[in-house]
């Protein structure tokens, strides 16, 4: 397959990376001093578990122009700048297939109505990446804990997903095909918020969170809130063994977190939060919007939001976000 991987932050150069050195044809859509660094010295990557060191040479473009032809556009930028990317998207119609790759709390409309709806396909990385020195430090979950999962808007099982999803397993990443990607993508939000609120009240250290047993308890029931929310929106909690959160004893649920913010993988998973802090802030009015369709009382979330960056956010207000 064609690939362009459109952003080249450390997922996206993990991804075109990967597939590059499983004998994919990709090129990486990067700027300034990226763009520079990768034609100068490829991909450099840097596996978090056994810190084998690989270079892949990877064709790197400034932009996509309207008669560029690719099999399938993978878009790997944060969800602020997705508005900026849909018109470049909308003037290249020589491509058949867009995957937007990311988190994503308000559904396909926007894409659909800028590409139409034959194009888009839905996706989420199953991998965490952090910048260490010119490489990217990576770590690939497993197909039990987070594959990277793609699909359909339908949820068929098209041609173009199943060899999209053999192009990724190829590359070293376990694959699930969901039939219902855009409730997944809400029920990550759901569930990745809350964690990411904890993390910043116990500043930004995963240690100090293990420890920290109120911002655990505000997650857990931060993330009960969430699903109730989906629940009242008619979103079905996906996949569906995320249910175990709604019935699990709240002592067993703090005690499954803290063994997970002691493993040695959880400093490259929860390295991008602090980056992202523009993305958690408009995933939560994204959010917020479902709540309001939902007339269900938060207060765990509404404390929660507020370490997104303090008590001036403005989905706090009275008033629904803008």
């Amino acid at each position: 397959m064609r690939f362009l991987v459109y952003g080249a932050g450390n997922i996206g150069s993990l991804y075109a990376g990967r597939l590059a050195q499983s004998a994919q044809d990709v090129a990486i859509l990067a700027r300034g001093a990226r763009l520079e660094q990768i034609r100068r010295q490829g991909i450099e990557l840097e596996d978090g578990v056994t810190g084998e060191r690989t270079t892949a040479p990877v064709e790197v473009v400034a932009r996509l122009d309207p008669n560029d032809a690719y099999d399938v556009v993978l878009v790997v930028l944060p969800k602020q700048r997705m508005a900026e990317v849909l018109p470049v998207l909308a003037a290249n119609d020589r491509t058949p297939s867009v995957m937007f790759f990311g988190n994503n709390a308000a559904g396909p409309d926007a894409m659909i109505e800028a590409i139409g709806r034959d194009r888009v396909l839905l996706g989420f990385p199953g991998a965490a990446a952090v910048p260490r020195g010119d490489a990217i430090r990576y770590f690939i979950t497993s197909a039990r804990e987070q594959p990277t999962t793609i699909g359909e808007l339908d949820g068929s099982k098209s041609a173009r997903i199943v060899e999209l999803a053999s192009a990724l397993q190829g590359a070293g990443f376990p694959v699930s095909v969901a039939t219902n990607m855009d409730a997944w993508l809400k029920t990550h939000v759901a569930k990745v918020l809350p964690t990411v609120c904890a993390l910043y009240q116990a500043g930004g250290d995963p240690e100090q969170l293990a420890s920290n047993d109120d911002a655990l308890r505000l997650m857990v029931r931060s993330i009960r809130e969430g699903f109730q929310v989906l629940r009242a929106n008619g979103v079905p909690i996906t996949p569906g063994n995320h249910r175990v959160l709604e019935w699990l004893p709240e002592s067993l649920i703090l005690f499954l977190m803290r063994r997970m913010l002691k493993s040695e993988a959880i400093a490259i998973k929860l390295g991008h939060a602090e980056q992202g802090r523009a993305e958690w802030q408009l995933l939560a009015k994204e959010f917020r919007l479902l709540i309001e369709r939902a007339d269900v009382r938060t207060p765990s979330i509404d404390a929660a939001y507020r370490h997104l960056s303090g008590p001036e956010f403005a989905v706090y207000d009275d008033q629904p976000p803008g």
